[in-house]
């Protein structure tokens, strides 16, 4: 889900981070699906052409998501806070301890580097949540994460979980609504686990939140804008599966890959020109349906239709 204000075209430029990010979490997923997938990682238990990684996927999404509006609802902040905490921290010991593992291979060492990087990097987040920080460690997050579950998910599994997240996303901004509440109370905690892209300069996420007050201490205007995570994840895992999934011989880089990756970009632009009407928008069907696309252009230039054969 995106949230936005209207801008002017000085205030505009900040918005070639957002493509910028979203490539960055591609380029970097992809350059780690190899390694992992030698490594044997693993996140989901079964096969990657098995679709019940996507059931299980799905599930845990939801149970996740209702857990953390129930503690909204009831408003227990230090809890929630401390679950949002525990999870960047096992998110981060996941990511961490998978590159550990192609890199090092299970050595102690390994384990050591993994606490470490792991610990370091939360407690920067909640000591020092910074925009420039969050956003950082949250490239990082998204193409660990992308990354792990593109090598889990084969094509139709990937393929099947872009389409359910859009329609879920869409039910959840715009019918139930609970994905605004969730992003709100998310944001009030000022919990590093959206993006946050700042209209101008001497914006401070930290000193300012979202609302930049003037001297009478009342808001005066959105200083920033933000999206979730999981709008540049969900996307790119689709880009690591035709990636890992698909081989053409003669390419380096499997060419509906890149037709997903020039989808993504091009679904994002008329996110972001939908965000544009001042009101939170959902963001994966747009991207969803543009990464889609993008990668059937890809695999109809190819003539890679291989990945079909198991239907």
């Amino acid at each position: 889900m995106v949230i936005w204000m209207p801008l002017n075209l000085k205030e505009n430029l900040p918005l070639v981070a957002m493509p910028g990010m979203l490539l960055a979490v591609e380029f970097i997923a992809v350059s780690l699906s190899r390694p992992l997938q030698a490594a044997g990682v693993t996140a989901l238990p079964y096969p990657p052409e098995s679709i019940w990684n996507t059931v299980l996927f799905l599930a845990m999404l939801l149970a996740f998501t209702l857990f953390i509006l129930v503690l909204i609802k009831f408003g227990v902040r230090r809890l929630l806070s401390a679950i949002i905490a525990l999870s960047l921290f096992f998110t981060f010991y996941y990511i961490f301890a998978s590159l550990a593992l192609a890199t090092l291979g299970e050595t102690d060492l390994a384990g050591i580097a993994t606490l470490v990087l792991s610990v370091g990097a939360t407690v920067i987040l909640y000591k020092y949540p910074e925009w420039y920080v969050i956003d950082t460690l949250g490239i990082l997050i998204c193409a660990g994460v992308a990354s792990i579950f593109g090598i889990a998910l084969g094509i139709i599994p990937a393929l099947a979980l872009l389409v359910l997240l859009a329609a879920y996303d869409a039910i959840s901004v715009y019918r139930t609504k609970h994905m605004i509440t969730l992003a709100e109370g998310v944001l009030s905690l000022k919990a590093p686990i959206l993006f946050v892209i700042p209209k101008r300069r001497d914006y401070s996420f930290v000193r300012d939140g979202l609302a930049i007050r003037g001297e009478d201490g009342e808001p005066r205007e959105r200083g920033a804008f933000v999206i979730g995570m999981g709008d540049l994840i969900m996307p790119t895992i689709l880009v690591v599966s035709a990636n890992v999934f698909i081989q053409v011989p003669g390419w380096a880089f499997s060419p509906p890959a890149v037709g997903a990756i020039v989808g993504s970009l091009a679904g994002l632009a008329l996110l972001l020109t939908a965000v544009r009407q001042g009101r939170p928008q959902a963001g994966l069907p747009p991207l969803n349906s543009g990464t889609i696309a993008g990668f059937l252009i890809g695999c109809a230039l190819a003539g890679a239709w291989g990945w079909i054969l198991p239907l």
